[in-house]
Order: structure tokens, then C-alpha cells, then sequence
């Protein structure tokens, strides 16, 4: 007799075969029998309860009924035909009906044996139907195991279409525990297991398949949560300590004229207490003997460019080079513009290079970065190019990171025989949960106050029938003296959508502001850079007063003069792209408005979306609304991180099981970091097998 493990193939489970096996791969990622068994239910149904053909309702609800077919027939209709069967019991008659696969379906059907039915009715000319039933024969029903509370897991349409299902999947997990004798290995130890009051892997495995009752489903359910988050902070945390012992750090001893000179004589105001907090945490690191891999979150507008600055300054004061990556050209002109004007009058030597960078000029960047007389970089993609070599990269800051690949990101690391010090900055908050989650190996800081005597951005949000005296307040803006933006989704109509596009919105505001009493920029991703760049001068000198955009001004784009921030369809944005937009605006000491147009059709996300930017300018409170909008694995490009493909914990409903997984991981570690003790033997073992399996990306590895 085979003997069969958690490794073995998926088509040799009895009822899968080669065919049903390459579905299951295709459609689900099942390769294995131990896939199988970790491939979790998303809901459950209550099977207690049988009804009578007389009491059905006109409801949604999903019931099952006792009875038997007493008749057949194939309907023609103008695609194909449907089956359709004659379903009764001693109180009434009904009909079930398949629109798809009736052939196969009308040679499995028995006429006159006891079936139990279940699915959703419809009720049509006083005639109750069920379509799609799923269907067993009482003795059948009878013999199988089973729980009250019935899985459901999930499903593709072309799943259904080859007759794989929800049913089927419940027969073949029920085989596989037949086969595997279910009893599975402890992956925790005793002790946590006794502290957290968990129950067996065994059991919780049994149970979240068929569960006896509601009570046992969630016992299983904290447990197998639990597990998944514990090893993903192991992961994360023991990472983080082997890193922090095995790979050294420039020590940054020094805090010299470079960093004083400009903090006496050049630092336009006074740091907030926040900087100067995050600034320490960050010359903690520097001088700690071990690379520094920190994560700085500060709102729009807290001051981050402050703290980049003066932390390549004290690389510089240690006789290394410093480099600043963006993800844009307008960004990174704009670092290196503000950058240079801070370091006006200290001896300090800092280029700019992106994709138009003329190649005379390349060349004297190449040559003055190998000498060592370049002291700071900032660009874009083109600083990770294998041309572009330090002689001696001491500080790689990258902003706004979550829109490099994990591979470009790595490449900063190749620059040096010992990897610079990193440190990753986002103006997009990230709540606690999802930074425990993806970020858990990094060190992190927020600075969390905005400079003094900046005012609050006053938001509001206007149906596009309040357009005209939308018009006539950017009027009494302008006559102020100040500029505005207006920003569009889009660049060309769009078919399947109905909303204005950049060019229809162009052309109405031209008609509004008419020149030569106004003049309006325009700027497009489609633009060539030099286009752009032009039109993006015109606005920073003044010489237009309104920016029709689309969200290539999103991120960095500092002009103090611009007070009102126009947002056209701001239900077809994300809540984190609407603060970023938003945080374009209120840069200068005058009070600054966002205005948000949509039109009335608003789905109730759109809806809270836009509540929440009128209510809040709190970034992290935006932040934690946007998370549950959205999900983790949208927000912050997190798919790619390979962290949060979770099986079944959510880390936003589970978040305290989270915070008690990561608070257990680090204990587990601090007492026993290589996991050598014998209590610790099962947590090794699930975790080589894990680590194997899976490598968690950090955003910067």
C-alpha cells in the first residue's frame, strides 16, 4: 500500500487524476496533498436545517430540502437549452434547473431516489426553482463525514464549468485525511500552545475542515491564525537579527563642519521635536557598527527632505559619498533643486542624474563619483545603472520606495564592498498592522508633527453641478495673487468610462480663464521630459496661475504659492493618491482648499472615501480607512513584498492576534535565537520547512 505525505502529488489522491489535478494547479496554486490540506474555507453555511417545498420564502437565503426527482426534460431556448427536473416531496413540487453541462448532469440523475438538495431559490409564475443545486443521495449524505457547519471554499468559474465543485473539494479534502491517517505534526511548542490556550495543529486542522460546531470552528480558526502570523514575525524579526549581526555598518563616528556648519548657519527654521527625535534614532544606527536599515514615515509636508539632508551630511562628515533615489524625474529635480539651495555657501559638491542627463555630462558625474569629488547623487533609476559606480557609497536614502522593484532596489547594494546604510522614506502613512507585517524588519520612525505656523488644508467636496461657483472661488484665489491646480484621472477619454478627460477639461478652463488675463500649464505623463519640465517652470515662476494635470504632480512638487487644489472625479481615486494630492497644496504660510468634484453616481467606498478626506488630514487615520477599503495587498504595492499572501488570517480583523504573534516571536527569539532548545524542536522544523518554501522580500532586501 502507497505511502502517502504532505509532499506528495495532488493526482494521486483518490477522486483527482491527472486531469482534475492540473485544474487545481492552474486555478488554485494545489500541488500537493499538504497544499490541499492548507487550502482553507472563506465561509461556512449552517446544514442543520431542512425545509419543506411549502415553507420555501422569496428570500436569498441558501436551503436545503429532502425529496425526489419524478421527471426529466431538455428545454430549447436561443442559445443551447437548459435541463430541467421536476423536484417533490409530500408537501409540494418545485423545479431544478442547469443551464450548463446538461448532458453530463441528465446521465447522473436518479428518478425517484431520496436526494437532499441545497442552493438558492427563485420564484417565478408561483413556481419555486433552485438553479445549480448541489445534490446527494440520502444514502450518500448519511455515510459521509460531515459537519453542521458546511465549508465553502473558494471557487473559479472554470472550476464550476468542469464540475469541480464545492462538494467535490469536500470529498477530496475528506480523502485526504482518510489517507493521511489525520494526524499531522506540532508546529509550536508545548508551552506557548498551554500559555495562548490554543488547541492541537490536529485538531484545528480537523476542525476548520468539519467543524462540529461554531464554537470549535473558531478554536481552530485563532490557532492556524495565530501560526501564520507567528512564523511570518519570525521570519521578519530573525532577519533582522541576523542581519544586524552579520553584516557591518560603516561607523559614522563622527558629527563634523559639514553637519554643524549647515546646522548653524543654513538650517532655514527650527526643527520640530519629531525631527530632532528621528534624527537621533538615526545617528543611533549610523554609529552602531551595523548596517542601518531604517523606515522614515512622515506625512506630506513634515520635513523628511530636513532629516534626508542632514543624515548625508553626516556621511560626508565621515569621509563618504551620499545618494538620493526617486522615483520620478520631476521629483528628483525637485530634491536636487531645494538640496542645493540649502547647501548654498558650503563647500559641498552635489549632481543631479535622470534619463536626460545630456552624456557629456554623464561623464563628468562617472569620473567625479569614482574619484570621490562628487559628495552627493540624487536621480532617478539611473543611479542604479551599472555605469554609475561610488568610491565610497556610504548612505543610500530612497524616497517614496514603494515604487522601485524589490530587484532595483537591491542593486544599491551592489555598489559597495560593505553595503551602505539605508534609509527608506514614504510620505504615504502606513498603519501600524500592515508595517508589522511587511516592514517588520526594518527599524522604523515617524515623524509625526508638521512645522509650526502651517495651517490646516480646509477640504470640501462639490457636485459637478456646483461648477460654476467652483470657478468663481479659483477667481478670488487668483485675484489674491495665488495659483491653483487642477487635476484629472485621466489623459484621453476612456470608452468604458464616462469621465472628463484631461483634454475636454483643458479646453473648458482655457474657456473660463481666458487669456491674457489668465494663463493656464498643462502637463501629462505622454509629455516629452522637456515639455513637461518647461510648462512646470512656467507655473513655479509664476507666469501661469492654473496647472491642468494628471497625477504626475502627486508627489514632491513644493510651490509655496499654490493655495487650491481642484480634484475632477475624485471618486475614481485612492484615498492614500487623494492626501498626496491633496498635500501638494498648503506649502506657504496662507490658508490653503482642496476641493474635491464627482459626480452624483457615488458607490458607498466612494462615498466613505471622500467622508474621510473632508473629516481628516491625519495621514495615518487615512491610512488605517484606506487599509480597510482597500485590503493590505493593494496598499503600498505590498503583493510584490510576498509577505501577505495570507491562507487565513486578515491582518487587519486579526490585528491583535498579530500584535500577539509578533510580541511571542520576539520572545522566542530573545531566549533561544538560533531555536536550538527541545522545546523549540517543532517550531524549527515548521520553520525550515517555511523558509524553504518561502523567502519573504523585505521592501529593501
Amino acid at each position: 500500500m502507497p505511502v502517502y505525505s504532505l509532499n506528495t502529488s495532488i493526482s494521486y489522491l483518490k477522486g483527482v487524476g491527472p486531469n482534475r489535478a492540473d485544474l487545481l494547479k492552474s486555478e488554485l496554486g494545489i500541488f500537493t496533498f499538504g497544499d490541499l490540506l492548507n487550502f482553507f474555507p472563506n465561509r461556512y453555511i449552517d446544514r442543520t436545517q431542512f425545509f419543506k417545498i411549502s415553507q420555501l420564502q422569496q428570500n436569498s437565503a441558501e436551503i436545503q430540502i429532502v425529496g425526489k426527482i419524478t421527471n426529466i426534460k431538455t428545454v430549447k431556448q436561443k442559445r443551447g437549452s437548459r435541463l430541467v427536473a421536476t423536484f417533490r416531496d409530500e408537501t409540494g413540487a418545485m423545479e431544478l434547473v442547469w443551464f450548463r453541462g446538461a448532458k453530463w448532469i441528465k446521465d447522473t440523475l436518479k428518478i425517484n431516489e431520496p436526494y437532499v438538495i441545497f442552493g438558492k431559490t427563485n420564484h417565478f409564475n408561483g413556481l419555486f426553482s433552485m438553479p445549480h443545486p448541489e445534490m446527494e443521495l440520502v444514502v450518500d449524505y448519511k455515510k459521509n463525514l460531515r459537519s453542521a457547519m458546511q465549508p465553502v471554499y473558494p471557487s473559479t468559474e472554470k472550476l464550476v464549468n468542469k464540475g469541480i465543485s464545492n462538494r467535490v473539494v469536500s470529498k477530496m479534502i475528506q480523502s485526504l485525511f482518510e489517507e493521511l491517517g489525520a494526524k499531522f505534526l506540532e508546529t509550536l511548542s508545548t508551552p506557548m500552545v498551554e500559555e495562548l490556550k490554543l488547541i492541537s495543529k490536529t485538531e484545528a486542522l480537523f476542525n476548520i475542515h468539519f467543524p462540529k460546531n461554531q464554537e470549535l470552528l473558531t478554536k481552530a480558526q485563532r490557532r492556524l491564525k495565530f501560526e501564520e502570523l507567528y512564523f511570518i514575525q519570525l521570519q521578519l524579526i530573525r532577519k533582522k537579527l541576523v542581519r544586524k549581526a552579520k553584516i557591518k555598518g560603516f561607523n559614522f563616528t563622527e558629527v563634523g563642519e559639514k553637519f554643524n556648519g549647515f546646522y548653524t548657519n543654513n538650517l532655514p527654521f527650527s526643527l520640530t521635536n519629531a525631527q530632532k527625535r528621528v534624527l537621533k534614532e538615526i545617528r543611533k544606527d549610523l554609529g552602531s557598527n551595523a548596517q542601518m536599515n531604517r523606515l522614515l514615515q512622515g506625512d506630506v509636508g513634515s520635513g523628511k527632505t530636513i532629516v534626508a539632508l542632514l543624515t548625508m551630511l553626516i556621511a560626508l562628515d565621515n569621509g563618504f559619498q551620499a545618494a538620493l533615489m526617486a522615483p520620478t524625474e520631476i521629483l528628483a529635480a525637485q530634491h536636487f533643486n531645494s538640496i542645493e539651495e540649502l547647501l548654498s555657501g558650503l563647500n559641498i559638491n552635489v549632481k543631479l542624474l535622470t534619463g536626460s542627463v545630456k552624456t557629456k555630462q554623464r561623464r563628468i558625474i562617472h569620473s567625479e563619483l569614482e574619484s570621490g569629488e562628487l559628495d552627493i547623487l540624487i536621480g532617478t533609476h539611473a543611479l542604479i545603472e551599472d555605469k554609475v559606480k561610488f568610491k565610497n557609497l556610504g548612505i543610500a536614502i530612497i524616497d517614496e520606495q514603494h515604487r522601485f522593484g524589490v530587484a532595483q532596489r537591491s542593486k544599491m547594494w551592489q555598489k559597495n564592498t560593505l553595503p551602505p546604510h539605508i534609509l527608506v522614506m514614504t510620505a504615504t502613512p502606513i498603519p501600524r498592522t500592515l508595517a508589522m507585517s511587511v516592514y517588520g524588519d526594518l527599524d522604523i520612525s515617524v515623524i509625526d508633527e508638521l512645522p509650526p505656523g502651517r495651517k490646516e488644508i480646509k477640504t470640501a467636496h462639490r457636485y459637478d453641478s456646483n461648477r460654476l461657483s467652483v470657478f468663481k472661488f479659483l477667481r478670488e484665489e487668483i485675484t489674491k495673487g495665488r495659483q491653483v491646480y487642477i487635476v484629472y484621472p485621466l489623459i484621453n477619454e476612456s470608452e468604458a468610462m464616462d469621465y472628463k478627460d484631461l483634454m475636454d477639461g483643458y479646453e473648458s478652463v482655457v474657456r473660463e480663464f481666458p487669456s491674457p488675463n489668465y494663463q493656464v500649464s498643462i502637463v501629462h505623463g505622454k509629455m516629452k521630459p522637456a515639455d513637461k519640465e518647461y510648462e512646470m517652470q512656467r507655473f513655479i515662476k509664476g507666469e501661469t496661475q492654473i496647472m491642468v494635470a494628471t497625477t504626475v504632480i502627486e508627489v514632491g512638487v513644493n510651490i509655496p504659492n499654490a493655495s487650491v487644489m481642484v480634484i475632477e472625479s475624485a471618486e475614481r481615486f485612492g484615498l492614500s493618491q487623494l492626501h498626496q494630492l491633496r498635500g501638494r497644496v498648503g506649502r506657504g504660510a496662507e490658508q490653503s482648499y482642496c476641493i474635491l468634484m464627482t459626480s452624483f453616481k457615488l458607490s458607498s467606498d466612494g462615498k466613505t472615501r471622500l467622508n474621510t478626506m473632508v473629516d481628516t488630514s491625519d495621514g495615518f487615520k487615512i491610512a488605517e480607512v484606506d487599509l480597510k477599503l482597500r485590503g493590505p495587498g493593494n496598499l503600498m504595492g505590498t503583493q510584490q513584498s510576498g509577505v501577505l499572501n495570507l491562507k487565513i488570517a486578515d491582518i487587519i480583523k486579526d490585528s491583535g492576534i498579530l500584535k500577539t504573534a509578533r510580541r511571542i516571536a520576539i520572545e522566542t527569539l530573545t531566549i533561544d535565537p538560533a531555536l536550538n532548545s527541545s522545546e523549540n524542536l517543532p517550531i524549527r522544523r515548521a520553520y525550515q520547512k517555511i523558509s524553504k518554501n518561502s523567502t519573504i522580500w523585505s521592501n529593501i532586501s
